[in-house]
């Protein structure tokens, strides 16, 4: 099979001339699976409509943040009823703090927040933020962990930077890297040994609670509670970058799911409604330390922005209907077992990967548990399996390291479709 492409090419040649690499976030240039994007041009519901005519069941969603899948009414209607009446000001309003007390009484940890305005920001404060309050500067993340392209946190990256094969630290004083431990994720006994050496250094472990930037990477049981005891014990503050798992995993995120209460939270992409809008918050004398209420400085001009909020605000009331959850589990479940079906009828070794409507599929004949286990998978079998799908109409991530997204807009049947390809597909791989 084979798709027409002639307007995705053409706008791809023009793109380099005068974008670094054609796209503006490197997964979308397709480097790790071959071939050249495809350029979208309208969405509904759980499908994408590229340039050139095609159609495709989308299981990116934007990296994650559509649960309701693309252009829902209401959340476009919110969105515009706020920028009919202004798209920015620079000023407060009262939706922002409808949102927050909304963040608050969802996330059980966040007593207080603050809104900015992408991922990268709110990690970048919230380390520094840590750091102020401990008085500490030494910082410890996981392997494949990703948490924007700050420069203390790109060690070890997943996301992009493993897509792409890329160095870790070009361009980040040698300085910053050597505050920062990386440790294999899931291993609690290494964060152990590391904050029994040099705790009172230590001014945070920083955590996706669900790995979604290695592909999907579910935490071992007592995996995080460990880190929150030995955190604690050691005076170290606990993040969780809920960038991803927040409102994804459930309503009050990964810490709702696993019953384990971070110090600090980090939040993004649902919360926007598909909008840029992200926020961190935590413990109410932690977060009292920013400015204009404590010394620590942080400011955006759009930090806010009235129509991202109003798309937030009306996603997360659509969220807190009865059956969400259980719906979207339901599917992404569906979907979980027919990929293993398809691999296991083709004799394809395969391990699929799932916490609640985030999943990955792995070509490994092993448990994949961290980075290490990530990586060993096969990536020329799923770059092949992503264009077997593509061409047959499914849009997947462009990368063995990022995780497929279930919406509310998948229907029974595009799960069944979306299957009956896959086992297409798995039939050529072995």
């Amino acid at each position: 099979m084979s798709l027409k492409m002639d307007r995705s090419r053409r706008l791809f040649e023009r793109a380099q001339q005068v974008i670094p690499g054609g796209v503006n976030s490197p997964v979308r240039a397709f480097r790790s699976v071959g071939g050249d994007p495809v350029f979208i041009e309208r969405a509904e519901g759980a499908r994408l409509v590229d340039v050139d005519g095609n159609s495709y069941v989308d299981y990116v969603c934007s990296w994650g943040p559509l649960i309701f899948g693309h252009a829902h009414p209401q959340i476009v209607a919110a969105a515009s009823r706020a920028a009919a009446g202004g798209t920015s000001y620079g000023a407060p309003t009262a939706p922002e703090v409808e949102f927050a007390e909304t963040v608050c009484a969802a996330v059980p940890s966040v007593e207080m927040v603050r809104l900015v305005n992408s991922g990268t920001e709110a990690v970048m404060s919230a380390v520094r933020l840590a750091r102020a309050f401990t008085g500490r500067e030494r910082i410890v993340k996981f392997e494949g962990g990703y948490h924007g392209h700050f420069d203390a946190l790109l060690a070890k990256g997943g996301s992009g930077i493993a897509t792409l094969g890329l160095p870790d630290t070009p361009g980040v004083p040698q300085g910053f890297a050597a505050l920062t431990h990386t440790l294999p994720y899931n291993d609690a006994d290494a964060v152990d040994a590391l904050l029994g050496e040099r705790g009172g250094e230590v001014a945070c472990v920083i955590v996706e609670p669900v790995a979604g930037n290695m592909g999907v990477v579910p935490p071992q049981p007592g995996f995080l509670a460990r880190l929150r005891e030995a955190t604690r014990r050691h005076g170290a503050l606990l993040v969780f970058d809920e960038v991803i798992t927040g409102f994804r995993v459930a309503y009050g995120g990964a810490q709702e799911r696993f019953g384990v209460m971070p110090d600090l939270t980090t939040l993004g992409k649902i919360i926007g409604g598909g909008f840029p809008l992200a926020a961190y918050g935590g413990r109410r004398d932690i977060m009292a330390q920013m400015a204009p209420s404590g010394p620590v400085y942080q400011a955006g001009t759009l930090s806010g922005n009235p129509v991202a909020v109003a798309a937030g605000l009306e996603m997360m009331k659509m969220l807190q209907r009865p059956g969400v959850y259980a719906e979207l589990e339901e599917k992404a479940a569906a979907l979980q077992a027919g990929l293993e079906r398809a691999a296991a009828q083709a004799g394809v070794p395969a391990t699929v990967n799932r916490v609640g409507s985030m999943l990955t599929a792995f070509f490994s004949d092993r448990p994949v548990v961290d980075y290490a286990s990530a990586r060993a998978a096969s990536t020329d079998r799923y770059a092949a399996f992503f264009r077997g799908m593509l061409a047959r109409g499914f849009y997947l991530a462009p990368s063995q390291f990022e995780a497929a997204f279930v919406s509310a807009a998948h229907s029974a049947a595009d799960i069944d479709a979306t299957l009956a390809a896959a086992h297409e597909v798995a039939r050529t791989l072995a």
